[in-house]
């Protein structure tokens, strides 16, 4: 089996990269620096979301499927810094190779983490082979790899079923809920910078790893409907993945199993 590696990445707004660039003064706290980017923003388009390049990632959650093992992890503040987060999540893909599972990879995560990980200099040579390296599997790649939108490498689902069309897309809490899947418990994105604020980056990274494992379970159903499982099979992985969370004994894992009816 090729390990399959389903990701999520939460982000905050770059403070330190916002005052340089505006010049601001060092008097402002960081919630009044982020509140002068977002009222430019919202002058700019009406919207508080600031463009992905100034957005700093706190953490990256993903689930690993790799032979008999399911795993969820996070690289997270305030263990690593970003350079580091953003370096382990491309050293994993160094490793592994693995087929690469999102929501709205294509259109967030990923372009977040190239501008940061080209900020920090990053280094992941096997991310962006695109047929030309030097490895012994490079012209694979030509056909098949994680930059192409049409590539399955990285398998972004909101795109592919919304069939590239923007207006399309559903989003990932509602889908999964009508799914029977637990959905957001309690928290979203636009929740991340105020509760980073108040030190709550552990509720952070356990919203991010739901997330990834609500993906996870949308990516399973999509291929039970492609025909890539059999009934058997997708029930066979549903019970690895309850059984690996029920090991975890977390919290957010015993809320996330109680909201799982589907």
């Amino acid at each position: 089996m090729v390990a399959r590696v389903t990701f999520d990445i939460e982000t905050v707004p770059d403070v330190a990269g916002l005052r340089s660039l505006f010049e601001l003064d060092a008097a402002l706290s960081d919630a009044e620096v982020a509140e002068y980017a977002f009222q430019k923003q919202r002058a700019k388009n009406g919207s508080d979301f600031l463009p992905l390049h100034l957005q700093r990632v706190v953490v990256i959650s993903y689930a690993l499927r790799e032979g008999d093992k399911f795993l969820v992890r996070s690289l997270a503040e305030p263990e690593c810094s970003e350079a580091q987060i953003i370096q382990r999540f491309f050293d994993g893909i160094e490793k592994f190779t693995p087929q690469l599972v999102s929501w709205n990879g294509g259109g967030f995560d990923l372009p977040v983490l190239h501008y940061r990980g080209l900020i920090h200099g990053v280094v992941a040579p096997r991310y962006w082979e695109m047929g030309e390296g030097d490895y012994r599997d490079s012209r694979d790649f030509k056909w098949n790899n994680y930059i192409s939108r049409y590539h399955a490498r990285h398998l972004d689902l909101m795109d592919l079923l919304a069939l590239y069309q923007p207006r399309a897309a559903a989003p990932l809490d509602q889908l999964a809920k009508l799914m029977g899947l637990p959905g957001k418990l309690g928290m979203d994105g636009s929740a991340v910078w105020d509760t980073f604020q108040a030190g709550g980056i552990n509720s952070i990274r356990d919203y991010c790893e739901t997330d990834v494992v609500n993906t996870y379970l949308v990516y399973l159903r999509f291929q039970k409907m492609r025909g890539a499982l059999s009934a058997d099979e997708h029930e066979a992985e549903l019970e690895l993945v309850r059984r690996s969370l029920g090991e975890l004994g977390q919290a957010h894992w015993r809320e996330f199993l109680a909201a799982w009816t589907g």
